[in-house]
């Protein structure tokens, strides 16, 4: 059995710790890396606290780390790890600048390691409904995507409200969004962004090569008592599909909303989702191509990047108060992977 390394201890690196337990690997966490070692992960028992990188980096019986670290330090890690050959998986967003970007994925390409960046919610049981009922032809051709992503202000971590640190709500939070956009409309063209505050309301508009066009909403300061909601919605030229998504509210008896519905020439279809845990999928899916030596084509680094674009123009629209021409980097092809192979 492989040996994981976890890189911080915050949220998404429970998160993390957590999905290698459920899958079996509680026992095979032995290391966590953080600057302030705190409180042991419950769900990484016998891990040994480091603060030394090259401490896990020099130990040949790891194989695999996830890096569940500030943004900004997302380059000199996902970089050291890679041409120290360990497998990695990287939360989103990938970097903060496309150059970043570019030099992690050429680390990933020298080294042969298995690099797959952790856009959850490709993993979502709705979303994964959804992008079979685009590659079945149920909804014809893609014409117009529109997202939204609702939360309670992330006050769980102080730098995620330093931009040169986190990016911002449109850099580390709608980044999701713009995924699925670039994913079901292809290459971005030009981004209109207008933000009402830091935290928004923030309606972001994304101009697709071929015509289409996706919106999304975001908004990162709810009022308390408000659960974290997302939702989905795509238009094609022979129907419609939404997804819908709500955390629990902590004080009410129900499990929240997990809910896709289809309709049009082929008829209506709905779906209420249960037993969903994207984290552990995802998780479960890195380290299928970490034993089979494959690409993660269903998280591409390639569409991480072209998110990651999509996002930064968001954040120049925002600041200049003008439209954003995006010349992406990335091929189309490269962008979607095999998502959409039957």
């Amino acid at each position: 059995m492989m040996s994981v390394a976890i890189v911080g201890q915050g949220f998404m690196a429970r998160t993390h710790a957590d999905s290698w337990a459920k899958l079996g690997y509680a026992d095979s966490i032995k290391y966590v890396c953080t600057p302030r070692p705190g409180e042991p992960l419950e769900s990484a028992p016998v891990a040994t606290f480091v603060t030394d990188f090259d401490l896990v980096l020099d130990n040949p019986e790891i194989d695999v780390i996830s890096v569940c670290s500030p943004t900004d330090s997302h380059r000199n890690l996902a970089v050291r790890a890679l041409r120290a050959g360990k497998n990695v998986l990287l939360e989103k967003p990938i970097a903060l600048t496309i150059g970043d970007a570019l030099e992690i994925r050429d680390a990933a390409l020298d080294s042969g390691a298995i690099l797959m960046i952790a856009q959850v919610i490709r993993f979502f049981k709705g979303y994964q409904l959804l992008r079979d009922d685009v590659r079945d032809g149920h909804l014809g051709t893609v014409r117009s995507v529109r997202g939204s992503r609702l939360s309670n202000r992330p006050d769980w971590a102080q730098w995620w409200h330093d931009e040169d640190r986190s990016g911002g709500v449109v850099v580390d939070f709608s980044i999701h969004d713009y995924d699925q956009l670039n994913l079901f409309l292809g290459e971005p063209v030009a981004v209109s962004a207008v933000s009402v505050s830091e935290l928004g309301p923030i309606e972001t508009t994304v101009e697709y090569r071929g015509g289409g066009v996706g919106q999304v909403l975001s908004f990162a300061d709810t009022a308390k008592g408000v659960p974290f909601a997302s939702s989905i919605g795509v238009l094609g030229t022979a129907g419609v599909a939404d997804y819908d998504f709500s955390a629990a509210t902590p004080t009410a008896e129900e499990s929240g909303v997990n809910f896709y519905s289809r309709s049009g020439a082929s008829g209506f279809h709905s779906v209420e989702i249960d037993n969903d845990d994207p984290y552990t999928a995802q998780v479960e899916y890195f380290l299928e191509c970490v034993n089979n030596g494959s690409e993660p084509s269903l998280s591409t680094t390639e569409s991480a990047i072209r998110a990651l674009e999509v996002s930064l123009a968001a954040r120049q629209s925002i600041a200049t108060g003008k439209r954003v021409t995006v010349e992406s980097c990335v091929a189309d092809s490269d962008a979607s992977g095999s998502v959409f192979a039957r």
